[in-house]
């Protein structure tokens, strides 16, 4: 049973005899907890699983709590990932100063880019209650594994401490010191990967206000001695904490314990701890050294910065043998490994050298000796181009960054024998803290392109930077200072420059132009851009201010044909998400995609655009089945086309067409859950549904709140007659996007259980909706289905027929109209869709 703390109220281990969390003295755990204070007594706001807080984080689960407050697993809907939560106790966030000191801190803390630090966010106030955000680590603290395991392997103890040693290395060089390093706050991944845990006590040690002297900060075991006499403490504070911790991993045990928190402050400052290899004969002598060198009293005696205690570390591994080492996955380069540094004048010329030759030979092993023995290859020469960061005074060229990174990536998907990895998956590392070697890992691609962009005034600055992943080298790199209304031809000096590095041949010996912009107005490119984030937001508002966007654009440039296709695409999905009734919108996308065309018959994009309204709404199979061709031939790697097409043939019946579609999509963007969701989708139409089970949880693995992958989830639960849970999947879609759809298919749903009234009622909500939203009538179809009304639901068909709606493409394949497929009123639909093509 936990031990819980009388101040803090953490949970304790029974072994312990001080918290953790706050160095407080326990009582013995049975021991009754003594009577409260007023103080103590204020509630601590816990958060529910499945709860919404702040607008903008869904609670997962709790993940534990301590002196400062609760700590949750949330899903943030901004940044679409997982993070750590950190809800503040009344009692601690009530001080102003205690916020104030926490503010400056995480500001200090977030300096600090490193793959073995745990990445701070923000601290914010939401609900009445105060609260910090952090990077998500999911595995578990070092102590726990030290009170499972005892004392670890010699490999493990090195491999952590060298991890430890780098990411103190790191923030040390940013003057940041964290004065509570304990096993508590050092959390270990399934990979052996090690992170520093809550910077949140960290101090500038340049910052001296935030200094207040006489306060004695950290945990009693863990603390130096100049920490326990409530000095000033630095960088060597953290040495001697990590020295305790080299301690414990070795031997189990601390240099010293005590009955108080003042003994054990009071063995620090004065006693000398017994040599770790009295209580472990097994470790090497040396190791024994380097721990009694972190933990000399005189800080002056101690290793003097971190990165010293790693090479000694370091020195010690290389002479156990190989088999006992432990080497974390996907080892990383830290931000130092990545960063362009300035170099003093007196060392340009032999740095530059050095360089040079560096990116020659990196350039070498990239593309002329691949070896033996490596990670599985890459597809041809590959390359990634992540979204560039916005480094503006104000952050609001987000749509220029993402422009500039996306107009890049579409123009080298054109080069022969050059895979460049799709937008989607790209920009799904979007605001995330991963190292770029795990990026590339995961896109499974030879080098990544990243960049950052600064807009001042009208001028533009773009750095850009080209990793090899395999080797570490940059293999170029180059800072462009130009006027805003040079932004194109930035674009096609960055693009022509990767070509050149990554010894691609490019449309014969011809040095011409890579990037098309298909306008020369800046204006109305940053129109264009903007349209295009809001479109990616995938829903009715966004799909309406993209159009906005687009439509100025075009006011500015009529020649501009990306921007038709742009408003091709906003007319075709509000069509496709019923946002507007079908005749309304989707002879507008045809005006627009027709336009795009007449100013670039090679458009790839205005060719699919095409495509999908012939598909989705003039139904005219051979005639989009040509243009979803043409549109592949001009670009090949667009993952929509792929997409859609896939759709297509599955919708004619040709699963096995269509399933290799779907499946060359995903290859395209593995890290973009829709590809994933329509080969489920393709699955479950042709009646696979244990395959499409499969699928459709990677996609939700991808993307957990993605409203598509849900409602194929759902349908594909129906098809396995696991009504309870596709009712609950399509209540959460619902929740997520008020989609019309899920209530229809919940209303299915409880007809095929047998639950009339309550399908009834779903009728009556639809009704209801439909005063003021466009609501199909092949959704209303399928809920008298269920009900097994088949007059009323054939009414509604042919009604849905007369619309055009999006829903009757899938006539043919679609399980849920199974029940009615014998009845000949269902042979005369089939026919009136012309689906004898391609039967």
């Amino acid at each position: 049973m936990p031990n819980k703390c009388p101040t803090c109220h953490s949970d304790n281990p029974e072994t312990v005899k001080f918290c953790g969390e706050c160095g407080t003295q326990l009582p013995p755990p049975h021991d009754h907890p003594p009577v409260m204070t007023e103080t103590l007594q204020t509630p601590v706001r816990e958060l529910s699983t499945g709860s919404s807080f702040a607008g903008r984080y869904q609670v997962i689960e709790e993940l534990g709590h301590g002196g400062m407050g609760r700590v949750y697993k949330v899903f943030d809907t901004k940044i679409k990932d997982k993070v750590a939560l950190k809800l503040i106790k009344p009692e601690v966030a009530s001080d102003k100063e205690t916020i104030e000191r926490f503010s400056n801190e995480i500001r200090l803390a977030r300096r600090i880019g490193h793959r073995n630090v745990c990445k701070m966010f923000d601290i914010g106030e939401a609900e009445g209650a105060h609260f910090i955000t952090m990077e998500y680590v999911h595995g578990e603290d070092l102590k726990s594994m030290i009170e499972m395991s005892g004392s670890l392997s010699l490999g493990m103890l090195l491999s952590v401490g060298k991890q430890v040693c780098d990411g103190l290395a790191e923030a040390h060089s940013l003057g940041v010191v964290h004065r509570d390093i304990k096993p508590q706050n050092i959390m270990i991944d399934k990979h052996g990967n090690a992170k520093i845990m809550d910077f949140g006590i960290a101090r500038s040690v340049r910052d001296k206000e935030m200094t207040s002297a006489g306060v004695m900060i950290g945990t009693p075991e863990y603390m130096s001695p100049e920490q326990a006499e409530a000095k000033e403490v630095d960088h060597r504070s953290d040495i001697y904490s990590l020295g305790v911790i080299l301690y414990e991993m070795a031997t189990s045990h601390v240099p010293f314990e005590g009955e108080t928190a003042l003994s054990i402050a009071m063995k620090h400052k004065g006693e000398t701890p017994k040599a770790p290899k009295q209580l472990n004969s097994n470790i090497p002598d040396d190791l024994s050294g380097v721990i009694l060198k972190c933990l000399e009293k005189d800080k002056t005696r101690r290793y003097q910065n971190a990165s010293d205690v790693r090479a000694e570390l370091e020195k010690i591994e290389k002479g156990i043998p190989t088999s006992e080492r432990v080497i974390p996955e996907g080892k990383p380069m830290t931000s130092r490994e990545i960063t362009v540094k300035f170099i003093p004048r007196k060392l340009v010329a032999p740095a530059l050298i050095i360089m040079a030759i560096a990116a020659v030979g990196a350039v070498y092993l990239l593309f002329f000796s691949k070896k033996s023995g490596t990670l599985e290859p890459a597809p041809k020469r590959s390359i990634a181009v992540l979204p560039f960061l916005d480094m503006s005074p104000a952050h609001d060229q987000e749509h220029l960054s993402d422009g500039i990174s996306e107009t890049l990536i579409n123009s080298l998907s054109n080069i022969p024998d050059l895979y460049v990895s799709a937008t989607t998956s790209a920009f799904s590392f979007k605001g995330k803290n991963l190292d770029i070697r795990e990026i590339g890992k995961k896109l499974n691609v030879e080098a990544v392109l990243e960049g950052s962009l600064q807009v001042l005034g009208d001028k533009l600055r773009v750095i850009t930077r080209l990793i090899s992943l395999e080797y570490g080298y940059q293999l170029w790199s180059e800072t462009y200072n130009q006027k805003l209304d040079d932004i194109f031809s930035v674009q096609d000096d960055i693009a022509r420059k990767i070509v050149r590095a990554l010894k691609v041949k490019l449309l014969g010996e011809k040095d011409v132009q890579i990037v098309n912009s298909h306008t020369i107005n800046p204006e109305a490119y940053e129109f264009y851009l903007k349209g295009r984030l809001f479109l990616n937001q995938r829903t009715s508002e966004g799909f309406k201010k993209g159009l906005t966007f687009f439509n100025k654009a075009i006011e500015l440039d009529p020649s501009f044909a990306l921007a038709h296709v742009g408003v091709a695409d906003s007319y075709n999905l509000m069509g496709s998400y019923e946002v507007f009734p079908p005749q309304d919108v989707y002879p507008k996308a045809r005006k627009a995609a027709e336009r795009a065309l007449e100013l670039d018959e090679r458009l790839g994009e205005a060719h699919t655009s095409l495509a999908r309204l012939i598909h989705l709404f003039e139904w005219d199979w051979a005639a989009a089945e040509k243009e979803y061709k043409r549109a592949i031939e001009l670009s090949p790697n667009y993952p929509l086309t792929r997409i859609s097409y896939s759709v297509l043939l599955s919708a004619m019946g040709r699963s096995e067409e269509a399933i290799a579609e779907a499946k060359y999509a995903k290859d395209l963007d593995p890290l973009y859950s829709l590809p994933s969701a329509v080969l489920a989708n393709c699955y479950y139409w042709a009646r696979e549904s244990d395959k499409a089970l499969e699928q459709i949880r990677e996609a939700l693995e991808i993307d957990p709140h993605s409203p598509y992958s849900l409602q194929i989830f759902a349908r594909i639960l129906v098809q396995k007659s696991m009504f309870e849970e596709a009712i609950r999947i399509c209540q959460e879609r619902e929740a997520l996007d008020a989609s019309i759809e899920s209530l229809a298919d919940i209303g299915y749903i409880y007809g095929k259980m047998g639950k009339r009234d309550d399908a009834k009622e779903i009728l009556k909500r639809l009704e209801e909706i439909e005063e003021g939203k466009y609501v199909s009538r092949f959704s209303i179809a399928l809920i008298y289905i269920g009900l097994r009304d088949f007059d009323k639901a054939f009414a509604l068909l042919n009604e849905s027929y007369r619309n055009r709606e999006f829903g009757m493409i899938e006539l043919k394949i679609t399980p849920r109209l199974d029940d009615i497929r014998s009845d000949s009123r269902f042979k005369v639909l089939m026919k009136k869709m012309g689906f004898e093509y391609g039967s």
